[in-house]
């Protein structure tokens, strides 16, 4: 960077021009990271890269001031960071302790939360979305080569557990919720899988508070839910097949249907993502 110095009073004294002067200096650094995130971002990477694996336990407080000679406070500071981006989460009490969670679709559902309840965004706008991306979910699972090793088998489990479930609402809610997420779970394409299964984390944080909710379970009738599930066989034998365009548009009908439960009419609230995801085991 070039400094420019205006040499004025001796120019002024002797009736001369201004004189002009530049010369080089350092680039200063602005830029200024606490304790506190400095211990974050290598915890962080550690994660991410999997040095420290999911569902492990972080050390002690006083094993990570060995590691890290820092102040209880800043170190304190960098959990409270990881905990806030659903990278750790913190116990407390004899069996407390930090827990490592490798971050997925959930904790992309809870920031897409955030912004949509800031926007108080209704959760019909995240079904219109949902409507776009999983059908395109199903064809790439109708596209996969291996589909009836990694993908067709699954799905049928989880439709036969629905099919089981269809007198409870609740467990018929939360085995078609868990039918939708495998759908995009193991469509193949990486980008996909987080993206739709954010919104399908949204969706499913709503409906199943909102089916634990119902207290009248005739709200749906039986055969509403038969059905859906009926639905649910045809995408699967269409994947089965390898139907791509078949399983797109049989999952887009469905879908156009199955989004009609009274919750739709809500505004997206995060806290439900949150809640959902402490209460759902982790997805494979």
């Amino acid at each position: 960077m070039r400094q420019i110095i205006w040499i004025q009073a001796v120019a002024q004294r002797l009736q001369r021009p201004t004189i002009w002067h530049t010369r080089c200096v350092a680039q200063p650094n602005v830029r200024f990271q606490r304790l506190a995130e400095q211990v974050a971002d290598q915890l962080r990477r550690q994660i991410l890269t999997g040095e420290l694996s999911d569902g492990s336990i972080l050390p002690t407080e006083d094993q990570l001031l060995v590691e890290y000679p820092i102040s209880k406070p800043s170190l304190r500071e960098a959990m409270r960071i990881l905990e806030a981006e659903g990278l750790l989460t913190v116990r407390r009490g004899k069996l407390g302790g930090a827990v490592v969670h490798r971050p997925d679709s959930a904790n992309l559902a809870y920031t897409m939360g955030l912004v949509l309840g800031a926007g108080q965004v209704g959760l019909a706008d995240v079904g219109t979305a949902l409507l776009q991306v999983e059908p395109a979910c199903a064809a790439l699972c109708a596209q996969r080569p291996d589909r009836k090793r990694t993908v067709v088998p699954i799905l049928r489990e989880l439709h036969d557990e629905s099919v089981r479930a269809v007198s409870d609402l609740l467990k018929a809610t939360s085995a078609s919720r868990r039918y939708h997420e495998a759908l995009v779970r193991h469509c193949g394409n990486e980008t996909m899988i987080i993206l739709a299964g954010a919104l399908e984390a949204l969706w499913s944080a709503h409906e199943q508070n909102w089916s634990a909710q119902v207290t009248d379970h005739s709200t749906v009738p039986v055969e509403e839910r038969r059905a859906v599930l009926e639905d649910h066989r045809q995408v699967i034998d269409a994947i089965d097949m390898g139907d791509a365009q078949r399983a797109r548009d049989l999952a887009a009908a469905h879908l156009v249907n199955a989004q009609q439960y009274p919750g739709v009419e809500g505004v997206v609230d995060p806290t439900m993502v949150r809640s959902w995801a402490q209460a759902s085991p982790r997805r494979p």
